[in-house]
C-alpha cells in the first residue's frame, strides 16, 4: 500500500469573502455540516530541524479526540501534494512511537538537539462541504481564526479545496469559477509556514528568490515545474507584503519574480513549444506588468541617482523641487500597480497560471519526459552563453539599446545559472559555478549602472510633460537640477563602458560549470 497523500489547492482571502463564499451556490450542498472549532500545535526542534526539511508534525484536538499528523514537503504556489500519515493518539503531545515509517526519525536523528517543543498553534473555526465539480469529489473547507507564536499572530481566511477523488485540474477549475465573483488569490503559505515566517519575523518583509532544488534524474518537464513553481512563489509572497506595505523592496521582489518566470519560458522554450498556451500566459504576463518598470525606475531614481546627486550637491536647491516632483510621479505610478493588483484580471491570471503549470497540455508527453533535465541544462546554458558572446561584442561602441539587450540576455543566463544550480554538486563544478556567477554578476552590475543612466534619461525627460500644478519657479528649478542630474551621470558612462567592456571578456574568460 502507497503512503496516503494530501491534494489540495489553496486559496486566500478575507473575513468578507469567507462569508460570500459559505453561500456560494457552487459550494451549496443539502446538508451543511456544522461549524467545528479545532485547535493544533506544531512540534520542532530547537533549532527547526523539521521545518528546514519542510516536515510538518502536528497534533490537533478535534473535541475529546486528538489526532497526531505528519506532513512532508510540498512545492508551494499550487498544488500542495504531500505525503501524509495520521493517527489518533491520547493527549496533545506527540506520540514518537508511531513515526517510524515518516522522515520524522531521519530529521531528527541528524538534529543538534533532537527535543521536541510546541512551537505553533493554531485555532481554527471550520466548515467542510462535498462537492461534485467536473468529474470529481471535492472537499471545500472554509477556515478563519489565527495562527499563534510567542513573538505573534496573525489572522487565517482561506478556503481549501481537497481532492477526495477525480482529476486535479477540476480543483482549479473550481476555484477559477469562484474567483470570477469572490476575490480570491492563490495561497503559498500552509498555515505552520505562517506560524514559522511570524517567528522568523519574515511573513510581511519582501521575500527574495530562494534556491531551486532539482533531482539529478529530473527530466526537463519537471525541472521546468518545478522553476514556475519557485517564481510563483515568490511573486505571491511579495504581492501580499506590498499591498500591506508599500514597500518598494516588495515592488522590486514582484518585478525579479516575474523576470526569473518570464526566463524560464525562455530557457524551456523546446519544451513548451507544443503548447501555444505557454507563449499566449508569457506575453500576458509581460503586457499586464508593463507599468510596474515605470514605478520601479521612479523608485530607483529617488533613492539612489537622486539621493547620489542631492549628497553630491547639498547647496541646489532645485534638486529638493525635482525630489518632490517625482515623489508625486511615483504615487500616481503607485496607484497603477495597485489597480492592476487588487483586480480580478490579475487575480485571475495568475490563477490560470498555476492552473496550466500543474495541469495544462504540455505535462504527461512522453517525449518531453525523455529529455533529461541535466542534459537540458547544458544545451541551454550554451546557447546562452553564445549569445553573451555574440552580442556583448565591442560592448564600449554600442548604443543605450543594444548594451540593454546584452543586460536581459546576461539576466537569463544568470537566471539559469541560478535555477541549474543543484544539478552540478560535484566539487569542481561548484567551485566553477561560483566564479562563473561572480564574473556575470561582475557584468550585471556594469550594464545595470548604465541602464540605470539611460532610465534616468527617461524619467528626466518626461518632466517636462508632466502637469504638477506647482509655480513656475519650482518647475524651473526642478528641470534645471535636472538637467545637472543628467549632465553629472553622463561623466560617469566612458568609465562604466570601459568596465563593462573588461567584466565581458573576464565573463568569457571563465570555465562553464555546466562542462
Amino acid at each position: 500500500m502507497g503512503t496516503p497523500r494530501e491534494v489540495e489547492l489553496k486559496l486566500d482571502c478575507g473575513a468578507a469573502e469567507l462569508l460570500e463564499l459559505a453561500r456560494h451556490p457552487l459550494l451549496a450542498v443539502e446538508q451543511p455540516t456544522e461549524a467545528e472549532f479545532l485547535s493544533a500545535t506544531y512540534y520542532d526542534t530547537a533549532d527547526r530541524a523539521l521545518h528546514r526539511k519542510g516536515v510538518t508534525l502536528r497534533v490537533r484536538r478535534h473535541g475529546e479526540r486528538h489526532v497526531q499528523t505528519v506532513k512532508a514537503a510540498s512545492s508551494a504556489a499550487g498544488l500542495f501534494d504531500r505525503s501524509e500519515w495520521e493517527w489518533a493518539v491520547d493527549g496533545p503531545t506527540p506520540d514518537l512511537s508511531l513515526l517510524e515509517n515518516t522522515p520524522v526519525p531521519d530529521v531528527l536523528g541528524s538534529a543538534s538537539s533532537p527535543d521536541l517543543a510546541a512551537v505553533v498553534t493554531t485555532v481554527i473555526e471550520r466548515t467542510t462541504r462535498v462537492v461534485a465539480h467536473g468529474h470529481s469529489r471535492i472537499s471545500a473547507t472554509l477556515d478563519q481564526g489565527r495562527v499563534e507564536t510567542p513573538v505573534g499572530d496573525a489572522p487565517i481566511w482561506e478556503l481549501e479545496l481537497e481532492l477526495i477523488e477525480g482529476d486535479p485540474a477540476d480543483l482549479f477549475s473550481l476555484a477559477q469559477s469562484l474567483a470570477e465573483t469572490v476575490p480570491l488569490r492563490l495561497g503559498v503559505l500552509s498555515k505552520s509556514e505562517r506560524g514559522f515566517r511570524i517567528l522568523s519575523e519574515t511573513l510581511r518583509r519582501p521575500s527574495k528568490a530562494g534556491a531551486v532544488k532539482l533531482d539529478q534524474d529530473a527530466s526537463a518537464a519537471t525541472a521546468f515545474r518545478t522553476i514556475a513553481i519557485a517564481c510563483l512563489t515568490q511573486l505571491r509572497l511579495n504581492e501580499d507584503v506590498f499591498l500591506k506595505t508599500r514597500d518598494p523592496e516588495g515592488l522590486h521582489q514582484i518585478r525579479v519574480a516575474l523576470r526569473r518566470l518570464r526566463s524560464a519560458f525562455t530557457l524551456f522554450k523546446p519544451i513548451l513549444a507544443a503548447d501555444p498556451t505557454a507563449t499566449t500566459l508569457r506575453e500576458e504576463i509581460k503586457r499586464v506588468t508593463e507599468p510596474f518598470g515605470h514605478a520601479r525606475n521612479l523608485d530607483v531614481f529617488l533613492s539612489e541617482t537622486l539621493a547620489d546627486e542631492m549628497a553630491r550637491r547639498p547647496d541646489e536647491a532645485g534638486l529638493d523641487d525635482l525630489r518632490i516632483r517625482l515623489e508625486a510621479e511615483r504615487d500616481r505610478a503607485y496607484g497603477t500597480v495597485f489597480s492592476i493588483l487588487e483586480s480580478q484580471a490579475w487575480r485571475g491570471l495568475i490563477l490560470d497560471l498555476s492552473a496550466w503549470i500543474e495541469t495544462g497540455p504540455w505535462r504527461g508527453d512522453a517525449k518531453r519526459e525523455a529529455v533529461s533535465a541535466r542534459d537540458h541544462a547544458e544545451a541551454t546554458l550554451d546557447k546562452a552563453r553564445r549569445r553573451i558572446r555574440k552580442r556583448g561584442r565591442h560592448l564600449q561602441r554600442l548604443d543605450a539599446e543594444a548594451r540593454h539587450e546584452v543586460r536581459i540576455e546576461a539576466k537569463k543566463l544568470r537566471y539559469g545559472a541560478e535555477f541549474f544550480a543543484s544539478l552540478y554538486g560535484e566539487k569542481r563544478a561548484q567551485k566553477r559555478h561560483k566564479a562563473f556567477v561572480s564574473a556575470l554578476s561582475d557584468l550585471q552590475d556594469h550594464l545595470g549602472a548604465l541602464n540605470d543612466l539611460a532610465t534616468a534619461h527617461s524619467v528626466l525627460a518626461s518632466l517636462a510633460s508632466t502637469g504638477t500644478g506647482e509655480t513656475a519657479d519650482g518647475d524651473g528649478r526642478a528641470l534645471f537640477a535636472a538637467g545637472l542630474t543628467a549632465a553629472d551621470g553622463e561623466a560617469r558612462t566612458n568609465d562604466l563602458l570601459k568596465a563593462a567592456g573588461q567584466a565581458h571578456e573576464a565573463l568569457l574568460d571563465v570555465k562553464p560549470f555546466w562542462r
